[in-house]
């Protein structure tokens, strides 16, 4: 259960991380 939600958030973290990194193509 606690992989899982650590799986998720890192999941979540790297999609902002992407979006705010790429920002022209959005």
């Amino acid at each position: 259960m606690m992989i899982l939600l650590l799986i998720l958030s890192v999941a979540v973290f790297g999609y902002l991380i992407y979006v705010l990194i790429k920002p022209e193509k959005f």
